[in-house]
Formats: C-alpha cells, structure tokens, sequence
C-alpha cells in the first residue's frame, strides 16, 4: 500500500466507496464521474502505478483481468468498454493500477 495512495485507501477502507466485486487479486467500486450507466474501477490489491508497471508483474496483471472477468460475470454484462490510461498526457489521475468498465449504453467508434 502506498500511504498517499486513494485507491490504496479505498481498498484497505479508509475512504468509502461503493462496492461491486471483490476478490484476492482486485476491488472494483462504481465511479463517482460515471460516463455510462455502468462505469466500475476495477484496481489491483496491490499498488502498481500503471499497467506498463503491471506488465512487471505477471501475477498482478492476470489477476486484474481475472477481476475484470469476474465483475463481467456478476453484472451480467456481455458488450462492456475497458479503458486503461497510462500516464498524465492521456488522462490517468490517480497513478495505481485500474481499469474503466463501462457498459450500458452505446459506445461509437471512434468515441467522440
């Protein structure tokens, strides 16, 4: 856990959160900015900073799409967006592991 970490203190409970699946390897909340009617952070127990930092570490990367897995399966969603933003210039602003779920409406491509 890094102490100036919020998902950290999300996980361990010490800033509240809604959860919507839990498992060894991952806590997944909904959003508090939801840009679809589903939009869960899925983020790793453990903290890494990104997912080129989750690449290092194999274990941590499976069980992340284990938990995306799993939280697909609980929710009963078939077509659901998974979004990853490594780095600043693109938009990640908490620096620990996660990715957006989002599904519940459409989803154009390119987004716009």
């Amino acid at each position: 856990m890094a102490a100036d970490c919020v998902f950290c203190k999300i996980v361990a409970g010490e800033i509240p959160s809604t959860k919507v699946y839990e498992d060894e390897d991952c806590y997944a909340f909904a959003d508090n900015n939801p840009q679809a009617p589903t939009h869960v952070l899925v983020v790793t127990k453990k903290h890494l900073t990104d997912i080129a930092d989750a690449g290092g570490d194999p274990e941590a990367a499976a069980g992340l799409l284990a938990g995306i897995r799993g939280l697909a399966e609980q929710e009963n969603l078939r077509d659901f967006r998974t979004v990853f933003n490594t780095g600043a210039g693109v938009g990640q602003t908490v620096f620990h592991v996660h990715a957006h779920v989002l599904a519940g409406r459409p989803m154009g491509w390119p987004p716009g």
